[in-house]
């Protein structure tokens, strides 16, 4: 499936952005996401760096490495609602939030020491491109961390399951997963568009664009997480996935 260009931005539409903000991640921060356990072990010391958010959202992973000793954070987001949340949430003057997109941010070459995405590059079109962006805006040795959606869960599209006669779940549908591109996707019951991408080309693009892989991780729910609805099932097949990388010495 050949790119397109992605609609407005989804996290404005008022029904919408209701919706997020009821989520557990949205009203109880980073102790609400599932994959925070995971990611919170792949992160780096943020003493000293300074830190660019690619899809910051309400500003958690901002206030976190300015709690961790950061010298400074620069949000992006293309949600000007979900900007005007974390603003009122940020009580730390080194950060900075501004609204855009990433696709299209210019930043100075080493202008950062630490990239960090969460839940976002999965709505942008050209991830390649983004990589090598990224590169160029690290300092030398800078880390590079984000979280997507697993291939697995955007592959087929619609992401949701199939359900038996009896209105049970029968399993999760996987198909067209070599088929990249541009996916029509229900979330929070509100159409978006989400790119799809394998696994093969999330690792390879780091590698290609000048990065070492540090780590890979497929976050599982947290045990503390099991008796919230629908949570057991989200065992049955890989919702998310993290990538921390490192950009190579020239």
């Amino acid at each position: 499936m050949e790119a397109r260009e992605a609609p407005e931005c989804a996290y404005d539409r008022p029904e919408f952005f209701e919706k997020y903000s009821q989520m557990s991640r949205s009203k109880y921060g980073l102790s609400g996401a599932g994959e925070w356990p995971t990611l919170k072990e792949m992160l780096p010391d943020f003493a000293g760096k300074r830190l660019l958010d690619l899809g910051c959202g309400y500003g958690w992973h901002c206030v976190y490495a300015m709690e961790h000793g950061a010298q400074s954070a620069l949000g992006l987001d293309l949600s000007e609602k979900m900007l005007q949340v974390a603003r009122e949430k940020t009580p730390f003057p080194q950060v900075e939030y501004r609204q855009g997109d990433m696709e299209q941010a210019e930043f100075e070459a080493g202008s950062f020491d630490v990239v960090l995405s969460s839940l976002a590059l999965h709505y942008i079109a050209d991830y390649d491109a983004l990589v090598r962006k990224v590169h160029r805006w690290l300092s030398p040795g800078g880390r590079f961390i984000f979280t997507c959606e697993h291939p697995v869960f955007t592959a087929q599209g619609p992401q949701d399951w199939v359900y038996g006669p009896d209105g049970q779940i029968s399993h999760f549908p996987v198909d067209n997963y070599y088929c990249e591109g541009w996916r029509k996707a229900t979330f929070l019951g509100e159409p978006v568009t989400k790119y799809h991408r394998t696994l093969t080309h999330y690792v390879q693009g780091l590698l290609q664009g000048g990065f070492e892989l540090l780590d890979l991780a497929e976050p599982m729910p947290p045990r503390e997480m099991m008796d919230l609805p629908g949570m057991k099932d989200e065992m049955r097949r890989p919702m998310m996935l993290i990538l921390s990388a490192r950009k190579r010495a020239e």
